[in-house]
């Protein structure tokens, strides 16, 4: 057991689930430093005598994980191996009233947006002059950029606005200070982030300002990749694919989840979008930036979703061929619309119609890979591992996407650094090369 002394509290913040999540314990963290904590993330040592877990809500596996998370060192605090436990983020958001009865070795839940309650209960101050101002988890090079928080769309399968409320921007003024923050701290590549990037500005601006704020982050000096993640086809701002044309800065790639191919699908999921609207969407996308890479996500086991509809969805998919797909398998949610139907396709049909999906993209992945060889890419270089230095094209997120692999022996490059790569051999979702600058 950890005798107790009067040093001030060393704090470890666990963070579960999706980037979004990643940049409210980086805020966090921050604000704990700003007050003269010492505060780690994710870190595997025990010397931290306080826990906080930013958890996940999102669906059944995420859910699992986070609880599991909580009941792991919820087990540690009831041993004496730490004094403090709080809980954060969607799931304690969105379930905090089971969850203290539950897991009452837990000191205090806190919901997505009460950051100053959780600061309070560690007898800190909410210090306003640091918003702006953040540190960042992920690689000096690269940073999340959250526009802003929450979501007014209503699709049927989504707990999102349950556990993030209404779509809320952050000003132009304020992201591009932001930017020049981490620029003027080594930040490269700026990913920017929402739950949906495309509804950006109505609320404070009374119409679509992304294409402006691209353009403002685009001027700010050090930043050479700005990309676009979680975008909502619906409605779709036609100009962003102009600028991103027009703005070197901002990279050849776009995020958006188009979840189904089939119109009855669509319809019930309330997705606001018809198959020819979606087909018509990336059309236009690949005829104004012949460049662009698409990454896309889908969901299937939709309730009632059928084999016919299925295979409208995989037929789609080889039509469209797009540079970047991953699936989901539904998740029944309470609270949601859909939650009020039958959840009836079972568990192994999900698994089934994911992994053929997967199949489908994997064959059409190495086909556009092997198209490659032989271009010059400019790479931004994440990390080294093993035998090769590891990175990235414009086309690619950290994390998900595909990546570049150098020959450590015969080249090198510093890792947060950019370099000319000529491409040499192409897997399904790797392509490997050499530094030619």
């Amino acid at each position: 057991m950890k005798s107790k002394t009067l040093r001030k509290d060393k704090i470890n913040v666990i963070t579960l689930g999706c980037s979004k999540n990643l940049v409210d314990s980086e805020n966090l963290i921050t604000q704990l430093e700003g007050n003269d904590f010492e505060v780690e993330h994710d870190s595997n040592q025990d010397d931290a005598n306080v826990i906080i877990v930013n958890t996940c809500g999102f669906i059944d596996l995420a859910k699992e994980e986070s609880v599991q998370t909580i009941l792991q060192y919820a087990e540690v605090k009831k041993e004496g191996g730490i004094d403090k436990l709080y809980v954060t983020g969607c799931l304690s958001q969105r379930y905090k009233d089971d969850l203290e009865e539950e897991i009452p070795e837990v000191d205090a839940y806190f919901g997505t947006l009460e950051l100053p309650g959780l600061l309070a209960k560690l007898n800190a101050d909410y210090k306003h002059e640091l918003i702006g101002e953040r540190s960042i988890t992920t690689p000096n090079h690269f940073a999340y950029l959250k526009i802003s928080e929450g979501c007014n769309r209503t699709c049927s399968f989504c707990a999102i606005p349950l556990m993030r409320g209404k779509h809320i921007s952050q000003p132009i003024e304020t992201l591009v200070k932001q930017a020049k923050n981490f620029a003027k701290h080594g930040v490269k590549e700026l990913i920017l982030i929402a739950q949906e990037l495309t509804y950006y500005g109505l609320d404070l601006y009374k119409k679509r300002a992304l294409p402006e704020l691209l353009n403002a982050l685009a001027d700010v000096e050090g930043i050479e990749w700005i990309r676009l993640h979680y975008a909502y086809p619906s409605k779709f701002p036609i100009e962003i694919f102009d600028v991103m044309k027009s703005r070197k800065e901002i990279c050849n790639y776009l995020d958006i989840p188009l979840q189904h191919a089939s119109n009855d699908v669509l319809k019930r999921m309330r997705r606001q979008i018809t198959v020819e609207e979606t087909r018509e969407l990336i059309s236009t996308a690949r005829k104004i930036n012949p460049e662009i890479a698409i990454r896309t996500t889908f969901l299937v086991g939709y309730p009632g979703e059928t084999e016919e509809e299925f295979e409208d969805l995989c037929d789609f998919i080889r039509e469209m061929k797009f540079e970047r797909v991953g699936v989901f398998q539904y998740s029944h949610e309470e609270d949601t619309i859909a939650f009020n139907v039958e959840d009836d396709v079972p568990q192994e049909i999900k698994a089934e119609r994911a992994n053929k999906i997967m199949e489908i993209q994997q064959e059409i992945s190495f086909q556009k890979n092997e198209e490659k060889i032989g271009k010059k890419l400019k790479v931004l270089f994440d990390r080294k591992e093993g035998e090769y230095f590891v990175g990235r094209t414009e086309y690619d997120s950290p994390e998900v996407d595909n990546e570049v692999l150098v020959d450590a022996k015969n080249n090198y490059v510093r890792i947060g650094d950019f370099a000319r790569v000529e491409i040499t051999a192409a897997e399904d979702y790797d392509l490997y090369g050499k530094i030619i600058e």
